[in-house]
């Protein structure tokens, strides 16, 4: 059960350690995201290039990793291991090593881990984004009510143990979101469709 732990922690980081936003932006030969914007390699970054197809990529590219190294822990290694797997991803994304642990804030990553851990607690987290987002209109806050309700839907839908790991996930997305927490609280946080300043979620 150790050796799988491990074997799931180490597949989880890695692959949600590859920086998908700037390998893209690289290969569209826009040079390096990080020196664009916010710097951040997530989607809401590789959008301020102007290539919504690209930042669409990148989101789905994103999410994918999440949930891809998910299932493959699962499939391997049983569901008992797939929070582990799961955390992992998002710290890979958020903290590559290949980039000197600087990454995203892994809101898609976590997102699409969510999904593939328990659809129904990926679902309700994305419902909530939606539902925040549309009402208040700031992408960081949907992603941030989004995170601070996972734990609930997960221990709901899947039990404590992928609650547990939801909790993780959140402190750590409250954590690289803390700018955006600042910015919310003085009021200067971009809403979405308006004057993009700062760093966004990614």
């Amino acid at each position: 059960m150790a050796f799988d732990l491990i074997l799931a922690a180490v597949a989880g980081y890695l692959l949600g350690s590859i920086p998908f936003g700037l390998v893209l932006t690289r290969l569209a030969g826009l040079g390096d995201i990080r020196q664009i914007g916010s710097g951040n390699i997530g989607a809401t970054n590789v959008l301020r290039t102007g290539r919504k197809g690209l930042a669409l990529a990148t989101l789905l590219l994103d999410g994918g990793k999440g949930a891809i190294a998910v299932g493959l822990v699962w499939v391997l290694l049983g569901r008992e291991v797939v929070p582990v797997a799961g955390f992992a991803a998002v710290l890979g994304h958020n903290f590559p090593v290949w980039l000197g642990f600087k990454g995203g804030k892994g809101v898609a990553t976590t997102f699409g881990t969510l999904m593939a851990a328990s659809w129904p607690v990926g679902l309700a987290c994305c419902g909530t984004w939606i539902l925040v987002a549309a009402v208040f209109r700031y992408s960081s806050l949907s992603a941030l009510v989004g995170l601070a309700l996972s734990p609930a839907y997960a221990f709901y839908f899947a039990g404590p143990d992928y609650a547990l790991m939801a909790a993780g996930l959140a402190v750590m997305g409250f954590y690289r979101h803390k700018s955006n927490i600042i910015r919310l609280v003085r009021g200067e946080e971009p809403r979405i469709g308006g004057k993009k300043t700062g760093d966004t979620p990614s």
